[in-house]
This record gives structure tokens, C-alpha cells and sequence, in this order.
């Protein structure tokens, strides 16, 4: 099975372009709008990565990073914190909220997928990611409405 990454994002923009980046580069994206959705997803198989958006509706993407990191089926997952809150202190408080990593919005699409790769070297369910598909289908990854 390829390498797949979590993506905890309820912004349907920041889910497609970070769809099209990182399918470029070969990873299987899936995609939950709110935690609640992303525990659910924990629940059946791990991710490599999980990129968590900071802002999400309900319970906020710290507190589910906090809570992730605090359960052994899912602390070794690295997670990062993947956010268009780029002030100072917000890099310092995602790190110690348990984030491997920390990546501003609106992402570079010349960078990111070196970015991702680098984090996705760190997981131990990570494997190579397969072939980039010529025609990426992303229906099946957009957020549900909330």
C-alpha cells in the first residue's frame, strides 16, 4: 500500500490545492473536515503523516493534536500543523501542542511536497509514495459540509 497522509482541513480551496501538490508527488490524500472526522478515520488504520489545519469547526486542531499525541495507537504519528495563523508565538505553540512540524498558508507549491516528504521520512508507517496518477480523481476527498 503507498504512503498516505491524513488532511484535517474544512477549507475546500486549501483541500484542492493541497490535493493537487501533494498527488502530484505521488501520496494518497484523505481528507476529514473537523477532528471528530479524523478520530473516526484513526479508528480503522494510520496514516504516514497528518497534516492538521489549526482552525478547525468544534474542537480546534491543537487540542486534537494534544489529544493524539496523549493516546499510544496514534502518538508516534507525526502531525503537522499546517495553518494560515503565521504569527509570532503560533509556530511555538504548535510544537508544544505535539506538531513535528509547522507549514504557513497558503503553501508553496514549489516547496511543499519536498516539505511533506522530509516529515513523511519521520513516520513509521510511512512507505515510498506510488506513481503520481495522470489524472488525480479528488471527488472522494473533499471535506463533508459542517
Amino acid at each position: 500500500m503507498a504512503a498516505w497522509i491524513l488532511l484535517v482541513e474544512d477549507n475546500e480551496a486549501n483541500v484542492l490545492l493541497t490535493l493537487a501538490v501533494l498527488e502530484r508527488e505521488g501520496y494518497e490524500i484523505r481528507v476529514a473536515g473537523c477532528a471528530e472526522e479524523a478520530l473516526e478515520r484513526l479508528k480503522a488504520e494510520r496514516p504516514g503523516l497528518i497534516l492538521m489545519d489549526i482552525q478547525l469547526p468544534g474542537q480546534d486542531g491543537l487540542s486534537l493534536t494534544r489529544q493524539l499525541k496523549a493516546d499510544p495507537a496514534t502518538r508516534s504519528i507525526p502531525i503537522v500543523a499546517l495553518t494560515a495563523h503565521a504569527m509570532d508565538g503560533h509556530r511555538e505553540l504548535a510544537i508544544a501542542a505535539g506538531c513535528a512540524g509547522y507549514i504557513s498558508k497558503p503553501i508553496d507549491v514549489n516547496t511543499f511536497g519536498s516539505l511533506v516528504r522530509g516529515y513523511m521520512a519521520q513516520s513509521q508507517y510511512a512507505k515510498t509514495p506510488r506513481e503520481p496518477a495522470s489524472s488525480p480523481t479528488r471527488a472522494s476527498a473533499r471535506p463533508r459540509s459542517v
